[in-house]
């Protein structure tokens, strides 16, 4: 067993929870090996037991409180039975991690270059000289441009794909033997992924590394591993070579996880009728995530929006079908005219968002999708009156909006972050409704319980807290928050980028269903090209604060006009490795 580079047999890991006693099981039983250079992917939803097994690989769960069983070894050393400085050599020396969020990895106070080089001094009796040194070198060797200079900038000074690869050099710094990498593209857009991608890549097959990829995105793992490892509630339930498991998958979970994944290549599901909507809801939780009947919603099905957030007359018509014009056409529900936003002063001007026009109308979804800062956010804020535009203007319902008007409403990335941890979900459902007006206590919580139900959660979750929930649940709670005051626009900003692909399908299918029900317009901005073209009807394509290219989704993607759309649609990963295989090797060369 000596040449395994990662050895886990039988791994058992407890989390403590509530009082002196009691646990709850994260990962029951779980063995697998890896040899020196190859790379495995561990996939699964949230909450499988990813992280935690990755975790367990350098003893992250001593002193937690956590009970383990089993025994993990990792380049021969007894991660379970190893004293505090044999743990301090096998972190960083022999094997080191790549977190999943850069900012929160990454010291805000420290130049990123001084935080490599601390790493290196801790594992080499070497002088501060020569730690700058050896840091310059890995940025440089991650990709970094001009490393010597950038070595001297802050973590805010970085884009996200660069601190992404700044934790990289400091994983490598050391020239461990293997790299843990748990969920190192998640939250970057595609093209910014293929090159870190790209960059695993490189490194096993320049040095030899050994790699751990954790990830919920199957597609990143189809192009990144030899062999895959399927979690599921703390189980592995399937593991075999990649190509193997993603061609004939045996076990049920592994299929159903594969058909939750959004492929540019599928065929877009026909949007369901409004009045078959409700009635082919699923079950709460299911796939088709809608929950049980939306009782107490009966006038939002017909686009009522006079009530609390509505606009009342006029508007209580764009719910189903827009506002009619003087000429009979249909008047969009939100209309941008050559919007601009620039921050800054001076010559630190920058502008985010340089005449963009476009329309939404009722019923219809717009699929906005672009690189991290090609401006799509600053966009969607000022569709929703977030953001005053530097110039333009924006019409809602025909009419010109100053600051936030009634009827629309934003649903955020990050739920942890967008709901208060001090209130309970039902009451932050329940606060837009007193924001707008509304005084029937009674009332307003009839109608947070009935959106409870209605975006597929239980009456019994209106008391409980947002830590109490999977990230899921608390997009849901977003939604049904977004919901309350009948809005006939809601802007969707990166809604599911952090959740694993059958929750992302379910939240994904709920907003269609809902919309198709509601009537209402969505704005869903994006850099999952694939599951913007699941949900939209058009796509507008964003490069440097202006849209390229717009067009019906389809037409768009199939036949696109412009290079940078072609560039976009070229890095999304696919579920095939012998097609990845044979574009990386166009792209870089043989290997």
């Amino acid at each position: 067993m000596s040449d395994l580079l990662v050895d886990v047999r039988d791994l058992v890991v407890d989390f403590p929870v509530g009082g002196p006693g009691a646990y709850v099981r994260a990962v029951d039983g779980v063995s697998f090996t890896m040899g020196p250079g190859h790379a495995l992917g561990i996939v699964g939803e949230s909450g499988s037991g990813k992280s935690t097994v990755a975790a367990a690989l350098l003893g992250l769960h001593r002193g937690t409180g956590t009970r383990l069983g089993g025994t993990v070894r990792v380049a021969g050393t007894d991660v379970g039975g190893a004293s505090a400085a044999e743990l301090r050599r096998l972190r960083g020396a022999t094997a080191a991690m790549v977190f999943q969020d850069p900012l929160s990895s990454l010291d805000p106070y420290y130049a990123v270059g001084d935080q490599i080089a601390e790493v290196y001094r801790v594992h080499a009796a070497v002088s501060r000289r020569a730690a700058r040194a050896r840091a310059v070198s890995v940025l440089d060797r991650v990709g970094i441009p001009d490393a010597v200079r950038r070595s001297r900038a802050r973590p805010h000074e970085f884009s996200g794909g660069m601190r992404q690869r700044a934790l990289i050099a400091m994983a490598l710094v050391c020239e461990p033997r293997l790299l843990i990498a748990d969920e190192p593209t998640t939250a970057l857009d595609v093209t910014v992924q293929a090159q870190i991608l790209d960059l695993l890549h490189g490194l096993r097959r320049e040095e030899g590394l050994g790699l751990l990829l954790v990830t919920h995105d199957v597609g990143v793992a189809a192009e990144s591993v030899d062999e895959l490892l399927v979690m599921r509630d703390g189980h592995a339930v399937e593991r075999g070579p990649v190509a193997e498991v993603l061609a004939g998958p045996a076990d049920p979970y592994t299929r159903a996880l594969l058909a939750a994944v959004p492929r540019l290549d599928a065929p877009r599901k026909p949007r369901p009728s409004r009045e078959t909507a409700t009635a082919s809801a699923g079950p709460a939780g299911a796939a088709g995530g809608a929950g049980v009947a939306s009782a107490g919603l009966s006038e939002a099905a017909s686009g009522a929006a006079g009530g609390p957030g509505g606009a009342g007359g006029a508007g209580a018509a764009v719910g189903a079908s827009g506002v009619a014009g003087g000429d009979g056409a249909e008047v969009p529900v939100v209309e941008a005219l050559g919007l601009r936003r620039e921050f800054g002063r001076g010559k630190r001007r920058v502008t985010a968002v340089g005449g963009v026009s476009l329309a939404v109308r009722a019923g219809e979804t717009l699929g906005v999708v672009g690189e991290s800062g090609s401006g799509k956010s600053t966009l969607g804020r000022m569709l929703v009156g977030l953001l005053e535009p530097s110039s333009g203007r924006v019409r809602h319902a025909g009419a010109e909006a100053r600051g936030i008007p009634a009827g629309v409403q934003m649903v955020f990335q990050d739920p942890v972050s967008s709901l208060n941890p001090r209130r309970s979900v039902g009451e932050s459902i329940a606060d837009p409704l007193r924001a707008a007006g509304e005084r029937d206590e009674a009332a307003i919580r009839a109608r947070a319980l009935a959106l409870l139900e209605r975006v597929g959660l239980e009456p019994g979750h209106y008391d409980r807290y947002p830590h109490e929930f999977s990230g899921g649940q608390r997009q849901r709670v977003g939604i049904a928050r977004a919901l309350a005051p009948r809005p006939r626009l809601i802007v969707c900003d990166e809604p599911v980028s952090a959740l694993d692909v059958t929750t992302q399908a379910q939240v994904t299918a709920l907003l269609a269903e809902l919309q198709q029900e509601l009537g209402i317009a969505l704005v869903f901005i994006a850099h999952d090209l694939a599951v913007v073209r699941q949900v939209s009807d058009r796509v507008a394509v964003m490069r440097s604060g202006e849209i390229v290219e717009e067009g019906p989704v389809d037409e768009v993607y199939d036949r696109p006009a412009h290079p940078y759309t072609r560039q976009l649609l070229d890095a999304v990963p696919v579920l095939d490795p012998e097609l990845a295989a044979a574009r990386r090797h166009r792209a870089v060369g043989p290997s």
